[in-house]
């Protein structure tokens, strides 16, 4: 097997699933009016695609230990494609929801299968190093490029186009697979762990449902209360089954070393802090500073360019820097990142933030390999399929619960600031006419509790279609600045958190030693 046409094949099946992720947060605002659906809607078309997926990538890397990697990649790039034409060709938000629950199992039988197949071509420390980077500036570039062409491709052929064009390059990636990758699994792999599996899927699922369904219903609801209380039975009893289990999908012994429970936080804080920002971002641009799909595509570039670049830069500074220290660094970017978008998001001007969401790139750039890398090498090569699942099962869970958390806190900040300044205006005389004034007092509770859901969705022309002109012009200020005062609240949350991650991912790596865990035959990574 030639290894370079082997990586340069898996990269590119990686590059597909992050090319199809980033892409569509540039869409969603096409979407929403297409489809005339509200917030909730479209969080369901990022969360039904991140919750299959997240929830897949456990037992998927169980199977591509057992059936083989590449028997697994193509079986996940026939899914992938025919639930891409699912997507193209559904009428419906619930019709495109399912489709995208069913491209979210394809998606992660094909990245821990490609995952794998990295891990498992390269033995040698420094070869394997060089060979996650170039993965690493693979995926940068896919980063870079899925705004703008999410955005001339919706602006010009329709949202719809966005996934139909899955279908030739899946076909390309699968010839490429046939011809360069060559089969490998675990001869031990035990039968699939059906139960735990289903239990964290499940747990994952309550969880999400909780989170987007909050803010509708409320937070002391009973509804979402049990939502949660079973999301977290269910997850105790993953475990549980995972302890009993003789081969199961994730070791938790493995869970005793903390260099694996650090690189596992900083891939979690970078997920939910930093790559959760890739679809938000664009809601912002289009939303709270009026910027077109093509405009806002183009306006991600600072974000995807620092992405692409720091991960090779990390390669440099990895001879200098050992891995606490690697992503610490990595975690403060991200926070100081998101503290400094927050300032240029009260501003409305995008120049400063895009020099913002560059730090905020930066930061993701060097945790995006970095993570991986250590993670990987945590854990035995033989088992480099349950290696890719842990690690990829931990970037989208915290990606679908902090974008169903953030998501959340977003709807309701918007929604109180909207109320806030509705009640303000109707009781200013000479700032609007009374006519518009009398509408707005009497129309207020009703107003916000339409229009709001849809602000948040991007669809801020359907939120106002109906209106008188003078409503709408006193209204549409008002519904942006509110969207810009909830999109900098949930900016001041990541910042925390990827800050407080960072403290706590030095104390857990600070004294790790560094040596490999009983069974590997592959040295930590430094």
């Amino acid at each position: 097997m030639n290894s370079r046409a082997a990586l340069l094949t898996a990269s590119g099946a990686c590059a597909l699933i992050v090319l199809d992720t980033n892409i569509v947060a540039v869409t969603l605002p096409r979407i929403a009016s297409d489809l005339h659906a509200t917030f909730s809607d479209i969080e369901w078309v990022v969360s039904a695609y991140m919750l299959t997926f997240a929830g897949g990538l456990l037992p998927a890397g169980s199977l591509a230990d057992k059936f083989g990697r590449k028997r697994m990649l193509l079986a996940g790039l026939a899914i992938f494609m025919l639930a891409s034409l699912g997507c193209g060709l559904a009428g419906t938000s619930l019709q495109l929801n399912l489709a995208r629950a069913a491209k979210g199992v394809g998606a992660a039988m094909l990245l821990t299968s490609a995952l794998a197949t990295i891990a498992h071509a390269f033995h040698d420390e420094r070869e394997r190093a060089r060979a996650w980077a170039f993965w690493g500036a693979c995926m940068g570039m896919a980063m870079l490029v899925a705004p703008g062409l999410g955005g001339v491709i919706s602006q010009t052929l329709g949202w719809r186009w966005v996934f139909l064009l899955n279908l030739p390059v899946g076909a390309l990636l699968g010839a490429m697979v046939l011809r360069h990758i060559r089969e490998s699994r675990d001869a031990g792999a035990a039968r699939i762990d059906a139960w735990g599996g289903l239990c964290f899927c499940g747990s994952l699922f309550l969880m999400i449902w909780a989170l987007i369904e909050a803010n509708r219903i409320g937070w002391s609801d009973t509804r979402t209360l049990m939502r949660l209380a079973g999301g977290m039975a269910l997850f105790a009893l993953f475990i549980g089954a995972e302890r009993v289990q003789r081969r199961p999908m994730v070791d938790l012994a493995l869970f005793r070393n903390p260099r694996l429970i650090g690189a596992l936080l900083g891939m979690a804080a970078y997920a939910g802090c930093a790559q959760v920002m890739m679809t938000l971002i664009p809601l912002y641009l289009q939303t709270g500073l009026g910027f077109s799909a093509i405009a806002s595509g183009a306006a991600m570039l600072p974000f995807a360019l620092t992405m692409l670049v720091f991960p090779r830069i990390g390669v440099r500074m990895s001879d200098r820097l050992d891995p606490p220290s690697m992503l610490v660094l990595g975690l403060v970017l991200v926070g100081l990142g998101n503290l400094l978008s927050a300032w240029a998001a009260a501003t409305m001007a995008y120049l400063p933030f895009a020099l913002a969401i560059a730090v905020t790139g930066s930061g993701a750039g060097l945790l995006n390999g970095d993570t991986q890398k250590n993670i990987m090498a945590c854990i035995p090569r033989e088992r480099s399929g349950m290696a890719s699942g842990i690690s990829t099962t931990t970037r989208f869970s915290a990606i679908v619960l902090s974008f169903g958390l953030l998501g959340g806190l977003l709807a309701y900040r918007t929604q109180a600031l909207f109320d806030a300044a509705l009640r303000e205006h109707a009781g200013v005389s000479g700032g609007i006419s009374d006519a518009v004034s009398a509408t707005v007092s009497g129309l207020a509770p009703a107003m916000a509790s339409r229009i709001v859901p849809r602000v948040v969705a991007g669809d801020l022309s359907g939120a106002l279609a109906g209106l008188a002109a003078p409503l709408r012009g006193t209204l549409e200020p008002l519904a942006r600045n509110a969207f810009a005062g909830g999109f900098i609240w949930i900016l001041c949350v990541a910042a925390a958190v990827a800050l407080l991650s960072a403290v706590f991912v030095h104390l857990l790596m600070r004294d790790a030693p560094a040596r490999q865990p009983v069974g590997t035959d592959a040295p930590l990574a430094r």
